[in-house]
Parts: C-alpha cells; structure tokens; sequence
C-alpha cells in the first residue's frame, strides 16, 4: 500500500509557489510571481538553480512585468548571472522582455484579464503561449498545474513526472493509462484522502517531486539522459 497522499505531500512538499512564498490564491501580482518563477523552471536546468534566480529576481523587487520592463535587458542579465543562470541568461532576458511587453500590451499586465479572456482550458494554454517565443507546452503546464483549484480553466494535463510517480509509488497501475483516466484517478484519491478539491494541486507536486526524485536516480545509475525540467 502507498502512503496517503496527505503524507506524501507532508514529506515532499506541495506547490512550489509556496515554496518560494508566493501566496497563489491571494491576488493578480502572486500569480505574475509564479509565471516568472515558472518561466525559470521551464528551461532544461536544476531546480535548485531556478529557484536561486527566482530569489534573486525577488531581493531585486523585479516582479511585476513593467519593473522587468524598466530593469531593461543588461539588468536583467545581472539577476539572471546572480543567480546562476548563466547558461541562458541571454535568451531568457530577451524572452522576459518580449512576454512582458505583450502582457502589457494586450492584457494591461494582468494575467486574470489573461484568463478572463479565454474561453476555456485550451485557449487559455494557446493565450499563455502567444506571448511570445519560448512559452511553451512545458512553460504553460509548469505554470497552469500550479493553478488547478484557483483558476478555474486552469486543467493542464497531467505531468508526465506525475505520472511516472504515482504508477511507482502504487496510486495508478503500470501501463498505458490514459493520461485524462490517471488525472482523474489521482483526484479521486486526493479526495478519498479526506483532501479538498481546490488542493490537489498540492499533491500533484508532491509526485513531480517524487518522479524528480526517481529521474535523477536513474540519471545516476545511467539509466536516463533527460535533465531537470519540472
């Protein structure tokens, strides 16, 4: 038997927004911090690394996309070397820039209006992406999963990490699961668990974490060449 899901997210953790003290349910600029901070994950780096450049955008104040605006491309590259995001510090300061402007441009900055403005889960994933280049599927997801409960046509698929997790750990069967059929099997256990539904996303990242966790034993055992993406 698995443990409860309850005990997997008690000792792996759940969101990764609130890891880094980002309050996702609280207002629009809590979720511009976890767009930021999912943009810095969505790139094939450690997560130890992204969340170090997440904090040094946050000892900055550059949070609020006119402030990644104002810092300009040369600023940005300062935070991004900061933190040790050097490997694509040119790239991601060009990309910062561009979604922002468009963000700004089309939806005043506000990623509610964003939301708003989408007619449902797809259009939603297809607005996020149309920012601008490199918003991509894993972008998108990284950031919508988080979402899930808060945003309502926030319904990502499920991560394949998720996945790969809870059919290790004993919640969903080997095999090939449809991935709607896993999500759903995985919500039913959160909610079997006595959880509330608004929370499962918490669950869902305690299973990233864990599938995290079981790549990079496979990666040292040389079972597996992919890198870290959440």
């Amino acid at each position: 038997m698995p443990i409860t899901p309850g005990e997997l997210v008690h000792s792996h953790g759940g969101r990764y927004a609130a890891a880094l003290g980002i309050e996702l349910a609280k207002d629009r600029g809590e979720r511009f911090k976890w767009f930021l901070a999912a943009i810095l994950y969505g790139t094939r780096i450690s997560e130890p690394l992204a969340t170090r450049t997440w904090r040094e955008f946050a000892a900055s104040g550059v949070l609020m996309p006119q402030r990644i605006q104002d810092t300009g491309w040369d600023g940005l590259v300062a935070i991004l070397d900061s933190g040790g995001y050097t490997r694509y510090d040119f790239k991601t300061a060009t990309k910062l820039l561009a979604v922002c402007a468009t963000l700004l441009r089309d939806y005043s900055g506000d990623l509610d209006a964003l939301h708003a403005a989408a007619s449902g889960p797809r259009d939603l994933e297809a607005r996020l992406k149309a920012l601008g280049k490199g918003i991509g599927d894993t972008t998108a997801a990284i950031f919508l999963r988080e979402l899930r409960g808060i945003w309502s046509k926030a319904a990502p698929p499920l991560s394949p990490l998720a996945l790969t997790a809870a059919q290790e750990l004993g919640y969903l069967r080997h095999g090939r699961e449809a991935e709607g059929t896993a999500l759903a099997r995985l919500q039913q256990a959160w909610a079997n668990d006595g959880q509330a539904a608004q929370s499962f996303a918490d669950f869902e990242a305690a299973l990233v974490r864990a599938g995290l966790r079981l790549r990079r034993a496979e990666s040292r055992h040389g079972r597996s060449s992919e890198k870290e993406v959440l």
